[in-house]
């Protein structure tokens, strides 16, 4: 299984986000799953693939060819894509996915998951959407999710594949439980 995990190049204020990231890669890796993610050295993805690969996991990067000329790519990497641009890098990145999570980021990765959001929700997408709530950090995005069902805008029918898990042991819930409906 790959999981495509979209997270920050900085590493935040918040010094549970470089522990929760590094226990997120642990797990990636020794449970056997590939790591799919933006390809950067930098902040919590860095952090986040140094801990895949050193728990024995494959890590895939997918790179825009600009942060290449910048040398922001991770070197290293089980594989690195090179795209042309940010559209084919998150192209790229949902197809590679078999499940796809949100770890507290910016507005790359508020950008990257609303794609996923919205393919889920049409259904063109049958794949985890989970959204790491650590520390609460989704609750405003949840609750204007809350919002759109509301004003009629949105429906939970819609939104049922899009899920918010508070800690690593959820995330592995909802992906065990997944593994389980494929089998």
């Amino acid at each position: 299984m790959n999981i495509t995990v979209y997270l920050g190049a900085l590493e935040g204020n918040d010094p549970d986000l470089g522990t929760a990231v590094r226990e997120l890669g642990s797990w990636i890796g020794k449970s056997g799953y590939s790591l799919v993610y933006g390809g950067s050295k930098t902040g919590l993805m860095g952090e986040l693939a140094d801990s895949v690969l050193k728990a024995g996991g494959k890590v895939i990067g997918v790179e825009p060819q600009f942060f290449i000329d910048e040398g922001f790519q991770y070197n290293g990497l089980t594989e690195l894509i090179v795209t042309k641009d940010m559209p084919e890098r998150k192209t790229k990145m949902i197809e590679l996915g078999d499940a796809f999570i949100a770890f507290p980021g910016g507005t790359g990765t508020l950008e990257e998951i609303a794609e996923v959001m919205a393919k889920v929700s049409l259904g063109q997408l049958d794949a985890p959407c989970i959204l790491y709530n650590l520390n609460g950090y989704y609750e405003p995005l949840r609750a204007l999710l809350e919002t759109m069902i509301e004003k009629g805008l949105s429906s939970e029918n819609r939104q049922k594949g899009i899920t918010f898990a508070a800690s690593l042991e959820e995330i592995q819930r909802i992906i065990e439980n997944r593994l389980l409906t494929l089998r």
